[in-house]
């Protein structure tokens, strides 16, 4: 592949709900470029960018990939990404690295929920945009419904660049807005044909909204627009192209990815209309000078990148896919990473088609590449020159709160497992493995059950490692509510030195739920000599991370030791600390022992139409309702306390309710006491392992 300059590079992602036909446009685009010799098909699973074996065996996308192409002298970057919502983290990181986006809506669905969120992100991250309108072979698809859909939602913004032509129900050609004439298309050819009579009164309307548009880029051609000049295409389409780059205009185009029909000329609007990387902004910190560096894509400026998303394969290797902020790239150059602190030689440069490697010389300012074998760098480093280092804030990534417990099928596995979710959780931001040491399990948070499923798939077939996902334990908590007040004697007597230990001790809330206990002691007279008070805390500090109730840790406790007595031979430190145990076990049953459950601090983000269904499901999980907030975009923010029990399944069908249109975030907010019949089923738990390992034993 050919060094394309900044000028000649159009990075473009595809966004759009599941389904929709980004990854065969993305095929197309390939073919038509001569990428491939053969259109690739997802349900044949030899496409391009779907290369993974979860991806071939699921039939749609899970990671975002790249799929570089040369077209009309410029390259054109097009990143594909999933479009499911438990694969946002992909979604988020290749928004980081692109110009500009494609939403893809299938003509037959018309606006899904992936095609709004899809826009809410190109929004939040200001990226031009155009719409591309898929399956237009097929019968029932309405290019015109989604247009009129699209204006009701996002305003007058919306223009089409193309009317379908369509005989005896087939897509048979497209009108031209702009150019204002009509092409059919013959085989793989186009071939000029008359407007048809159906078409010409749209044509006006959406020729009109065009001229408006250009208009509006000056002064001078409002005054021209007024006098009733008209503009030529050339000025036509440089006005378009700046209304395009700054977000005031939004092309509406269709096509059909499977018959390759609409892609050549939604190929050639890429070039003509999308932003090149020198019309875009980016800025770091110069940690130097602590003064803001406008990188701005120049390629004259000192070499820095970022490394937007990191590729770790088991067959091809590690990857770290990058993004050249600034200066130019080329083979054997040495890289310092900030994050890291550490020097790296580049040696190769590459970019990435799908996982196909292509060496390139240097990469320009603005392009997209691959580095392999970087040791150090994880997605969100930033790579520049010992000289310049320059710091580039991380792309804003999901935080994942669906999670399951998991535990090895075979026990010798564990260091492989450890070993293969670390290298999971370096591609993929939106994992994490958790060792939750107070209710001895490990925890894999992902984005959605799905997503937690493919993680035990790739597990097993990637690296030959099962595990077995479970219902995670709740984290309760043990104390009491009354005061109690007992003595132990631990006396054993076994030929030779006995055992002698005598507590009196009172136990009581503390009134502290942060910490486990506190001990102090009243012992008058030397009654226990003070060489054994630390044999008696010794005993508290083991007693509460285990509690009486139901196995729990301990909180909340105050314990004073105030009496006792020892044996001048037979008294020992150990002997006091068993005595102390039993004490704490005896005391704590009697003063009115507790369970106390987390309660989670939630925020549920939801159109409007659905709050009553969403605060309906909160109360059935014991949730409670504190107020609502109505924010942009006609949704309300439902806050609520809520016990962590109550959130298990919640991700499922929150998205059940609201058909994908929910988002929610907790966090840990205080511990309250569970009511009666969780208590009780979680002491019967208890009681019923109990008796489990006696009957083993």
């Amino acid at each position: 592949m050919k060094v394309y300059t900044t000028d000649k590079i159009r990075n473009v992602v595809l966004l759009g709900h599941g389904g929709s036909g980004k990854t065969s446009l993305a095929e197309a685009m390939a073919y038509l470029a001569g990428v491939t010799s053969r259109m690739g098909k997802v349900a044949d699973g030899n496409t391009i960018s779907d290369y993974s074996k979860e991806e071939q065996k699921r039939q749609f996308s899970i990671f975002s990939s790249v799929i570089p192409i040369e077209w009309e002298g410029c390259k054109i970057n097009i990143i594909d990404t999933p479009g499911y919502f438990d694969f946002v983290g992909e979604v988020e990181e290749a928004i980081s690295a692109a110009g500009a986006a494609i939403i893809v809506v299938n003509g037959k669905s018309g606006i899904e929920v992936g095609t709004q969120k899809a826009w809410e992100l190109c929004e939040k991250y200001k990226l031009p945009r155009f719409v591309y309108v898929s399956n237009m072979d097929v019968d029932n698809a309405s290019f015109r419904q989604v247009v009129e859909d699209m204006t009701a939602a996002y305003g007058k913004k919306m223009a089409p660049f193309h009317l379908p032509i369509r005989e005896n129900e087939k897509f048979v050609g497209y009108v031209n807005v702009i150019g204002e004439n009509g092409n059919r298309w013959q085989g793989k050819e186009v071939v000029p044909c008359e407007v048809p009579e159906y078409n010409k009164a749209n044509l006006q309307i959406c020729r009109d909204t065009l001229m408006e548009s250009v208009a509006e880029t000056s002064e001078e051609m409002m005054d021209r627009y007024f006098n009733g000049e008209t503009f030529s295409e050339a000025e036509i389409r440089a006005a378009l192209r700046i209304n395009v780059c700054d977000c005031s205009l939004i092309p509406m185009t269709m096509g059909s990815n499977t018959l390759c029909q609409g892609v050549f000329t939604l190929l050639d609007d890429i070039v003509k209309y999308m932003p090149s990387p020198e019309n875009r902004k980016v800025a770091g910190i110069n940690l130097k000078t602590n003064d803001i560096y406008n990188a701005d894509y120049d390629f004259a400026k000192a070499k820095s990148a970022y490394v937007w998303k990191t590729i770790v394969d088991p067959f091809i290797g590690k990857y770290s896919l990058i993004k050249v902020n600034s200066g130019v790239l080329k083979t054997d150059d040495v890289l310092y990473n900030v994050d890291k602190d550490i020097e790296e030689k580049v040696g190769k440069l590459y970019v990435l088609q799908g996982n196909k490697p292509i060496e390139v010389p240097e990469l320009h300012a603005g392009d997209i590449g691959a580095l392999a074998k970087l040791t150090g760098a994880r997605t969100g480093n930033s790579l520049s020159t010992k000289a310049t280092t320059i710091k580039y804030g991380m792309a804003q990534i999901s935080q994942p709160y669906t999670y399951m417990r998991y535990k090895p099928k075979n026990k010798g596995d564990v260091d492989k497992i450890s070993q293969a979710l670390q290298k999971i959780t370096h591609e993929d931001l939106t994992v994490k493995a958790v060792n939750d040491s107070d209710n001895r399990q490990m925890l894999l948070y992902g984005m959605g059950d799905q997503h937690l499923e493919i993680v035990v798939s790739r597990l097993l077939n990637e690296y030959k490692v099962e595990v077995e996902l479970d219902r995670p334990k709740i984290a309760y908590r043990e104390t009491i509510r009354k005061q109690s007040d007992v003595e132990y004697k631990y006396k054993k007597q076994s030929g030779g030195h006995g055992q002698y230990g005598h507590v009196k001790m009172r136990f009581s809330p503390s009134g502290n739920l942060e910490e486990p206990y506190e001990f102090e002691q009243e012992v008058v007279g030397g009654a226990v000599p003070k060489n054994y008070y630390p044999a008696v805390e010794k005993g508290l500090q083991e007693s509460v991370l285990r509690g009486p109730l139901a196995a729990y840790p301990v909180v909340g406790v105050k314990a004073v030791l105030y009496d006792g007595s020892y044996h001048p031979v037979d008294s020992s430190e150990q002997a006091f600390k068993i005595a102390a145990i039993q004490a704490f076990k005896k005391g704590f049953m009697e003063a009115q022992p507790v369970l106390l459950e987390p309660i989670m601090s939630l925020k549920v983000t939801v159109p409007d139409a659905y709050t009553g269904d969403i605060m309906g499901d909160l109360n059935k999980r014991r949730g409670r309702v504190l107020g609502m907030n109505p924010i942009a975009g006609g949704k309300q923010v439902i806050e609520a306390d809520i016990p962590m029990s109550g959130l298990f399944g919640y991700c499922t069908d929150l998205r059940s309710i609201t058909g994908g249109r929910g988002e929610y975030t907790y966090e840990f907010a205080r511990y309250e006491q569970a009511p009666s019949d969780v208590q009780e089923k979680e002491v019967a738990a208890r009681a019923a392992k109990v008796a489990e390992n006696n009957a083993e034993d």
